[in-house]
């Protein structure tokens, strides 16, 4: 029996998953991918104007998952319902091989959240910019507003190794009192696992990107200080900490993507309730920001799976 999950579980992680739900319906999970469609040189799934098909992470909170809790399936489910098409999902993990596995693939057409000037997909106009925070429990008495902040020497700074916070840390001298995390997570453990750290006392200040830090916070068990860190862009162009976030489609979908900008600029208030609803941190958007625009050498690009 054990043996029969170990290779249910692999076949999962292999072939992602696919998911078909009305816009305001359930769904209903299957492992009907079929590995040869998509693939160069071969056929590819037609496409239906009456479906929305998103490309999304199947366990991947605040973001998405499999039952659709996640702040992007929400968006999703928003924009579905605006156009009056069937929402359904194509489920691979957000990792090495997810753009050519999901929407290059042509097994799904639309990814809801990725940096804005993405060079391997057509972006929207960005719909909303966040940041990397620092976390803390309230009763440590910390009082963290910048990098330079006291009291960032005074514990464990957990941060995910090569992402832009590193830079201002190994800048101020804070590396050596650091605990660094990988920077792709490990499947067995939940999204929320570095907050998870914090709460338990193992690291005694985070340093997160937005989204992540601000929805787990807000569900933690114990009271969190979540703060903005400031822009550092200025003092080392790779530790940028602010980055618009769009939506995207192929390359060459210019189509889909006009139909879809027109929902966006519409319903963008409703987009941004539903950030606040998950308590991601965002600001407004800074025009011109994009990784396209000023080239992959002046930033790092934010993961989601942080």
């Amino acid at each position: 029996m054990l043996n029969t999950l170990k290779k249910v579980s692999l076949l999962l992680l292999l072939t992602g998953f696919t998911q078909v739900a009305l816009a305001d319906g359930p769904a209903t999970n299957t492992l009907d991918v079929d590995s040869e469609v998509g693939r160069g040189g071969l056929p590819v799934r037609e496409d239906n104007p009456n479906e929305l098909k998103v490309c999304a992470d199947f366990d991947n909170l605040p973001y998405s998952n499999g039952k659709q809790e996640g702040f992007e399936n929400k968006i999703a489910q928003l924009i579905a319902k605006d156009l009056g098409k069937t929402l359904s999902y194509q489920f691979w993990y957000d990792r090495m091989g997810f753009i050519r596995n999901t929407i290059n693939a042509h097994r799904c057409d639309v990814i809801i959240g990725t940096v804005d000037g993405n060079d391997m997909l057509l972006t929207s106009k960005p719909y909303y910019r966040s940041g990397y925070v620092f976390v803390y429990r309230q009763d440590s008495g910390y009082n963290i507003q910048d990098w330079d902040s006291p009291d960032l020497r005074k514990g464990i700074i957990g941060v995910v190794g090569q992402t832009p916070p590193s830079r201002p840390l190994n800048d101020k001298g804070l590396l050596g009192n650091s605990r660094p995390y990988r920077i792709m997570r490990d499947l067995n453990l939940p999204p929320s696992f570095i907050i998870d750290d914090l709460v338990k006392g193992d690291i005694d200040v985070a340093v997160l990107w937005g989204p992540i830090a601000g929805y787990y916070a807000k569900k933690s068990s114990v009271p969190l200080v979540v703060v903005p860190a400031p822009e550092y862009e200025k003092e080392n162009i790779h530790g940028k900490e602010y980055w618009n976030i769009s939506l995207a489609v192929r390359k060459r979908d210019k189509e889909r993507l006009a139909i879809l900008q027109e929902v966006l600029d519409r319903r963008h208030a409703d987009i941004i309730k539903i950030l606040d609803e998950y308590g991601i941190p965002h600001v407004p958007v800074v025009e011109g920001d994009s990784v396209e625009k000023k080239g992959r050498e002046k930033g790092d690009v934010i993961p989601k799976f942080e």
